[in-house]
């Protein structure tokens, strides 16, 4: 994609070529569009000006050039949403600044804006120690913990959000701080759940949990067998003890060899389960469930919780996407009998998942310090993504729709990471108290909108 930009000033350019230590691109330097690639291909963003940041002194010299040029600031890390772009525009890359520090006394990590959970469960399996990252390790850390962080390991201990001991920023008047919850700062709330527009954190430093194995997998059932098990997860999931997480989702698979080949080309329904406590509880538990339906494969062991991959078997590589959710107050049967109507097996969709997560447990309220996360009083929370390509490409966001139109009696709001929604949409994901103190934190620290939020969309 190409942007008509104006010619950069040669002299504050300069400046800013001598004061950072990466890169810095404009769309006629070879490398300006792999510096600005990432996992979602449907995302194909531009910008004016593009710093490749090495630290956080890179990204304050990257901030103090904007206000100077009168451009407003996006940042990129893994590519998993979508930046804010195009003229008037300076995006700062991140994903260069990928280091992990653990200490296994304390348990905790301090991990750089661009570090993936695969870097910090390479750092702290070693020690039996985990984060609480999310269903793919191809995630990076800093942005699906500003905005929540919903682990498969939530309903044990919360969301990731309520383990943070204290955020490195820059913030738009071009200066590094820190900050954290020993003071009552409003500015640590607010990025914890409210995520856009605040600041580019650099770092961020977390609580770590002891947990070296966990017990899960997933079962797949044949797509055929959709309704059955999806109403027998409705009436199971909600009698797991706060141990156990479980989702439930209808997959469209490709004709990929590198699936296993009972679900290449298939439609399946995918029960995902993790258990935190003893194997042969969980297996117990679980046990219900096996006979909802026929199984297409199984993969349900005691694993290291380096591999919480496993569970939700994320795409591992960069895919074109587009994404909408919402949280759920309750789901009757009427509610799943609604949602198959419009993405069961019988319908010609380009969805590739729609999901039901379960909640509850220990993430219905903040673990340590209060935070801005949303939708804590949900019993669940759904995410249909879709593919815009091939045959029924250009019908994605149709499908999308119907899906959350589908739910609409049951909605109670979205998580942020699981929202799908543009910046101008995300404001009503907060009761109106939260949604104008955020608003007033963000105009304190950014009165004239040089980091005005974007578009990003992080699941995890």
């Amino acid at each position: 994609m190409s942007i008509t930009s104006e010619p950069v000033g040669s002299t504050d350019f300069d400046a800013l070529l001598s004061a950072v230590a990466g890169p810095v691109l404009t769309p006629a330097d070879e490398g300006y569009t792999a510096e600005l690639a990432g996992f979602n291909l449907a995302a194909i963003p531009a910008a004016q000006v593009v710093v490749g940041a090495t630290g956080a002194a890179d990204v304050a010299a990257a901030v103090r050039y904007a206000r100077s040029e009168g451009l407003r600031v996006g940042v990129r890390a893994t590519g998993h949403g979508m930046p804010i772009e195009g003229r008037g525009t300076l995006v700062v890359t991140t994903s260069r600044m990928t280091a992990v520090e653990v200490d296994p006394v304390a348990k905790t990590a301090r991990v750089g804006a661009g570090a993936r959970w695969r870097d910090v469960a390479a750092a702290t399996a070693p020690h039996g120690l985990t984060g609480l990252v999310g269903s793919s390790s191809s995630v990076g850390v800093v942005g699906y913990t500003l905005g929540g962080g919903l682990s498969p390991l939530g309903r044990r201990f919360g969301y990731a959000a309520d383990h943070v001991r204290s955020i490195e920023l820059v913030t738009a008047d071009g200066i590094i701080r820190t900050v954290d919850a020993s003071a009552g700062s409003d500015l640590f709330w607010a990025l914890l759940g409210g995520r856009d527009g605040f600041g580019i954190v650099t770092a961020i430093e977390f609580d770590l949990v002891d947990l070296p194995t966990f017990y899960g997998g997933g079962v797949f059932f044949a797509g055929s067998a959709a309704s059955d098990v999806l109403h027998a997860w409705r009436e199971w999931a909600p009698t797991l003890p706060e141990e156990a997480g479980t989702s439930i989702a209808i997959l469209r698979l490709p004709p990929d060899p590198n699936l296993p080949a009972p679900l290449q080309g298939q439609i399946a329904v995918h029960l995902r389960y993790t258990h935190t406590g003893d194997p042969s509880a969980a297996a117990a538990l679980l046990a219900p469930m096996r006979s909802a339906g026929p199984i297409l494969l199984e993969n349900i062991d005691v694993l290291p919780t380096a591999a919480l991959d496993a569970v939700h078997m994320d795409p591992p590589g960069p895919m074109p996407s587009a994404e909408r959710g919402c949280a759920l107050a309750d789901l009757p049967a009427s509610a799943v009998d609604a949602l198959l109507a419009v993405a069961g097996p019988q319908v010609a969709s380009p969805l590739a998942i729609v999901e039901i997560r379960l909640l509850g447990g220990r993430l219905r309220q903040a673990q340590r310090v209060p935070n801005a996360v949303t939708g804590r009083d949900a019993a669940f929370v759904t995410l249909a993504i879709g593919v815009p390509a091939g045959p029924l490409g250009d019908q994605v966001g149709a499908h999308l729709a119907a899906v959350n139109d589908a739910l609409a009696d049951h909605a109670c709001g979205a998580l942020l990471n699981f929202s799908g929604r543009t910046a101008t949409e995300r404001a009503a994901l907060w009761p109106d108290d939260q949604r104008m103190r955020l608003e007033t934190i963000r105009r304190r620290h950014d009165p004239n909108g040089v980091l005005q939020p974007g578009d990003p969309t992080i699941v995890g």
